[in-house]
Parts: C-alpha cells; structure tokens; sequence
C-alpha cells in the first residue's frame, strides 16, 4: 500500500505539471487578451495605458517565460488574484469547491445507495430485475437540464415546497437541505443508471458462484450470503463508477449548477474562461483535475481493502 500510494502520488504530480503547461500554452494562444477587453471596453485608454497594463499583468513578457513565473509562485503558496472578481484566487475557488462537493457528496450517496439497492435487489429476485432495469433505462434517458426544469416546476412553483434555486444563507442544517434537495434529486435520478446496471451484473454473477452455493449448504442466512460473501466480491467495479463519478462531477455539474443556480466548480470554470481570467480558470481546471485523481486513487485503496488479491 505505501508503494502505492508513493507512485500515485508521483503520477498526480507529473499529471498535474502536464497539465497546466497544456492549459497554459491553449490560453495563451487563444485570440484577445484582458487588456484587449478593456481597450474595447473603455475606448479612453490609450495605447500607453494597455502596455502599463501588459506590463503590471506580465502580458508582455514571452508565453513560457509568464508560465514558469505562474508555477514558480504557485510552487512558493502564492496563487494571485482574480482579475474577473478583483479578489484572491483562493477566496473564490475554496467556497465554490465546498459547493459542488456538498452537491456532489449528497448525489453521490443517494444515487449510490439506491442503484446498489435496485441492482442487488433484481440480481437476488427475478421479477425484481426488470424493476432494475427499467429504472436504469429511464435515468439513462432522462437528459439531467430536462428533468431539472419539471422538478422546479412540480416542487417550487406548483406545490411550492422548496426553493427553485440558489444557496441557503447561514450554516442551517433544514434550510440548506431545502435548497440542496432539488439539485441533488436530479444529479442522482441521472447518475442512479450506472450503479443499478453494475451491481445487477456483477451481483447477478456472484450469486452464480459455487461459493454461494456451499454458504448456503452450511445453512447461512440469506441476507448474510447476500451482504456477507456475495456483495463484497460485487463491489469492486461499482467503486470503480463512484471514483469516475465523483470526477466528472466536480467539473462537470454546470448544467444543474446553473439551473439552480447554485455557484460551483462547473459555473466557475465556464465563467473564468468566457472572462479571459486565465490565472482563475487554470487553477479551477487543475484542482477538478486533483480532485479527480484524488477520488480515482481512494476508489483503488478501496478496492485493495475489499480484496487483498489486487494488491499482489
């Protein structure tokens, strides 16, 4: 496990190095630079002000020579400011990982929970497979922006129940679940059709293993041979489609994040780009990216602890 542990970590090092210079090098060769921007903006400036600017901001130095200044002071704890939101980096990318983590957190358990639930349960009971099926095929089907959209016409503007969007004020556990629940409810319907369809497969073949059979011989209770000797050998592949989950939705819930308007990893990516806040959207770019791996590399010690063999 240390020797693991030691690679990967080295592995997300290198990867994250790659990463920013590739990130940088798109960037920097994209058309127009903030300086351009304000130029259009605000036609008072003269082409002195833009190279005082060009020079305050680096602008005007080579495209490699402002990449190893970046690292170099990222390196040193010094991540810089926003030029979007005028204030330091970290006092917009910390509360809009929080955001999407909480989001993602909740998802995650629901849609989990109750695909494992609906695939073990189709996989043990026959008539109860086709129920497993069909609630994965229409989670599958349903596109998340659209089922986003009846939530909130169902549950806020019909019944009026929860709130159609937005963040709760204040730290209130009651208040914070009612705006999470709309979000979260359709993150995980969409999400629920890979945990059901996995654990029906991998279940379904356990169960059919001659190990199952001799539990049973030895007088087992049924649950103990479902939850005891069948799932643990059924749950490596579905860790393996939470790991995946858990980072694409850092990056990736921009759509239900603005439907509710939620701030979060996916709406801040999207507007640092459109923004030109280069220094913004490459560390939101490289901590999805982090939390990526992180969550990848948990899903593989996770795995290790549910069967030792792996680790051979």
């Amino acid at each position: 496990m240390p020797g693991l542990l030691a690679g990967r970590l080295v592995q997300i090092g290198v990867v994250l190095a790659l990463l920013s210079v590739l990130t940088w090098l798109a960037m920097g060769l994209m058309p127009g630079d903030p300086v351009e921007l304000a130029l259009s903006a605000d036609p008072r400036l003269t082409a002195e002000d833009a190279a005082r600017l060009r020079a305050l901001h680096g602008l005007d130095q080579p495209l490699w020579g402002r990449y190893l200044a970046w690292a170099a002071a990222v390196l040193r704890g010094e991540f810089g400011f926003s030029r979007l939101y005028a204030v330091p980096v970290t006092e917009v990318l910390w509360p809009a990982l929080r955001s999407t983590l909480v989001l993602l957190g909740w998802s995650l358990l629901l849609s989990a929970g109750l695909g494992i639930g609906l695939g073990v349960l189709g996989a043990v009971r026959r008539g109860a497979g086709v129920l497993a099926d069909g609630v994965a095929l229409l989670a599958q089907s349903l596109p998340g922006f659209w089922l986003g959209i009846l939530l909130i016409i169902l549950f806020a503007v019909e019944l009026g129940w929860l709130p159609a969007g937005g963040m709760a004020e204040g730290w209130g556990l009651a208040e914070g679940a009612r705006f999470l629940a709309l979000p979260v409810a359709t993150l995980a319907f969409v999400n629920i059709a890979a945990y059901a369809r996995h654990s029906l497969s991998a279940m379904r073949e356990e169960m059919a293993q001659p190990y199952i059979r001799t539990a049973r011989m030895k007088g087992l209770p049924e649950r103990q041979v479902i939850w005891g000797h069948a799932f643990p050998n059924a749950a490596i592949p579905v860790v393996t489609v939470a790991a995946l989950d858990a980072g694409s939705l850092v990056s990736g819930a921009l759509v239900t994040e603005t439907i509710f308007a939620r701030p979060g990893m996916g709406k801040l990516i999207y507007d640092s780009i459109m923004g030109n806040d280069y220094n913004l959207a490459l560390l939101a770019l490289l901590l999805a990216a982090l939390v990526t791996m992180l969550a990848t590399l948990a899903a593989d010690i996770v795995q290790r602890i549910i069967d030792p063999r792996l680790a051979a």
